[in-house]
């Protein structure tokens, strides 16, 4: 569902096909020294922890790199739920390291907080939300912070916009990249798009596979994952297509992730959505948050029919902050971060140094009109 809509974050998910590749690239390329255009390297003085978290029987995994302690603090909200994609955000985001102090969450079920021997009745959204609260916590505590920024991407912005509603004094703003309104209401709407598209493009057999599958919302976690294979080939999940193992082999070798890891990241993916997803089809954000008290940006990717933009771009209109601001993203679907993480970086930063600065939004980055 719907981090795993992140479908490079599911450059995890799908890398249970790449992991022979993967072990065979490793080894040819352990000798080759590759480098990252976007990899940020921070100086001397520089923040590099990392730290486990007790809350409700589960130790999470938290990262945080940044130039300094005094440095703003971004806690990163990935997708899924279940979606590994800390190893994505460092990877293609991790630029903001050089401004921000930047903290990367694996959740509950999720990356290295997955855990077998875990009950996975614990996995639900009252739960995510009070680990949510304990972390944040934490982390203020021991960087000495009134507030922090949170960024969430997918279903991460469901516990943004939930947490933010609930404890407004400890959020400086929130970024809500490609937000989930509904997830019933989404997987009608990726349906319809997919359908026009096959038949658009004479695509008979995709036709027939889509009525196979019938129209959502679906029960079966399988039959969602089928859907969203459909609108990955027709662009409404990557912009663009990316060579998924060419990134896995990239992000073990600088170190983002380890080979063995991969599997347990995939289970985790699988085990926490299938736990979670007869929950998720009831949530509908627009009854659930029609207003906070933070200021708000919402990143849209223009060609989103995973989480469809439209739907976002309608509720961020009803949505009431003290601050807001919408912004497309002309060469994005989804995944937002990862199809323009250059500009996604720099209006990143803009927001929080609008925020932090009290100044307006430069005109370069200018908000796009609807289509």
């Amino acid at each position: 569902m719907i981090g795993k809509q992140i479908r490079l974050g599911n450059a995890w998910s799908r890398a249970s096909r790449a992991l022979l590749r993967l072990a065979i690239g490793i080894l040819l390329l352990a000798c080759t020294s590759l480098t990252s255009g976007s990899f940020a390297k921070v100086g001397g003085g520089s923040v590099d922890d990392s730290r486990r978290i007790k809350v409700g029987g589960a130790e999470l995994y938290v990262e945080i790199r940044g130039p300094n302690r005094t440095a703003p603090l971004l806690l990163w909200l990935h997708g899924g739920p279940g979606g590994p994609e800390r190893p994505l955000f460092r990877y293609f985001n991790s630029g903001l390291e050089r401004h921000f102090l930047v903290a990367y969450l694996d959740q509950r079920g999720a990356g290295r907080s997955f855990d077998r021997a875990a009950d996975t009745t614990r996995l639900t959204v009252a739960q995510h939300l009070e680990d949510l609260d304990v972390v944040i916590d934490d982390l203020r505590q021991a960087y000495a912070k009134e507030k922090i920024y949170l960024v969430g991407h997918s279903w991460g912005t469901v516990l943004g916009l939930l947490h933010a509603k609930a404890h407004p004094k400890t959020v400086a703003a929130l970024i809500s990249v490609a937000p989930v309104v509904s997830f019933s209401e989404q997987q009608r709407r990726e349906y319809d798009f997919d359908l026009a598209e096959a038949k658009r493009r004479d695509k008979s057999d995709t036709v027939t596979e889509l009525r196979k599958l019938g129209v959502p919302p679906y029960e079966a976690v399988d039959k969602v994952a089928a859907l969203e294979r459909i609108t990955t080939r027709y662009g409404g999940v990557d912009f663009e297509p990316r060579n998924r193992t060419t990134i896995v082999i990239h992000g073990v070798l600088l170190g983002l992730a380890t080979p063995w890891e991969i599997p347990r990241f995939i289970e985790g993916l699988h085990v926490t959505q299938r736990a979670m997803h007869a929950e998720l089809l009831g949530i509908d954000m627009r009854k659930e948050v029609s207003a906070i008290d933070v200021p708000l940006f919402f990143f849209l990717g223009r060609h989103d029919r995973h989480v469809d933009a439209d739907l976002a771009a309608d509720y961020f209109e009803e949505l009431r902050a003290p601050k807001k601001v919408l912004q497309w993203f002309e060469r994005s679907a989804h995944n937002v971060p990862f199809d323009e993480p250059r500009l996604f970086n720099e209006r990143a930063m803009q927001a929080i140094q609008w925020i932090e600065q009290g100044r307006r939004i430069d005109d370069r980055a200018p908000q796009a009109p609807r289509d």
